[in-house]
């Protein structure tokens, strides 16, 4: 059974190729949701959260106030790499559950969504890496539309990832996203219909 990484940009499009890929038939799991599930009160990654960073990131009604703990990790690297140490191999093995899941029901591939997926150095976690790429004028109008950000902000937005351009030469697959909602969903069909056939092969 293979699992495929989906990535890109911010705006890039990558979560509407995930939603297209599940509306196919395919599992697609959320790294961003998984890593809020395995922080939840009683799980082994919450409590060891409350353990590195003390009761003070709890909430009152003791789940983790992510907006303080956002707050500390954002302005210590060394802080932020900590809870990486301890998030990111809980949504690990919560994938590694799911692949196991799906084996059984004779599942032949598993797609995960990982917005920071060469940055956190995941890709030899993914038997293939999909890169939805945009040109960088497309990907600043559709930021400014979304997020109604200022101009200064979309540029600090995107200077906190890798370039797309960097992405795009390690992908395994890139998918262009440049057109419209109907043109995207054609071009993912393709390469369900295309490439999944030789890549299970």
């Amino acid at each position: 059974m293979k699992i495929i990484g989906i990535t890109g940009g911010i705006a890039s499009g990558k979560s509407t190729v995930a939603q297209i890929i599940r509306e196919m038939g395919y599992r697609v799991l959320d790294a961003d949701q998984l890593a809020r599930q395995v922080v939840e009160p009683g799980r082994p990654a919450y409590q060891e959260v409350i353990r590195t960073f003390g009761s003070e990131v709890l909430s009152p009604d003791g789940t983790l106030d992510r907006k303080k703990l956002a707050g500390i990790v954002f302005r210590d690297a060394e802080q932020r790499i900590k809870l990486e140490q301890i998030i990111h191999p809980a949504v690990k093995a919560a994938i590694r559950q799911e692949q196991e899941r799906l084996l059984q029901s004779n599942g032949q591939v598993l797609f995960v969504e990982v917005p920071l997926l060469y940055e956190a150095g995941w890709e030899d976690f993914f038997d293939a890496v999909w890169v939805v790429s945009v040109t960088p004028k497309l990907q600043q109008e559709r930021l400014l539309e979304r997020d109604r950000l200022t101009p200064e902000e979309v540029m600090q937005r995107l200077a906190a990832q890798w370039p797309l351009s960097q992405k795009i030469k390690l992908a395994d697959l890139v998918i262009e996203n440049d057109g419209g909602y109907l043109e995207l969903k054609s071009k993912v069909a393709h390469i369900l219909n295309h490439f999944m056939q030789s890549f299970l092969a």
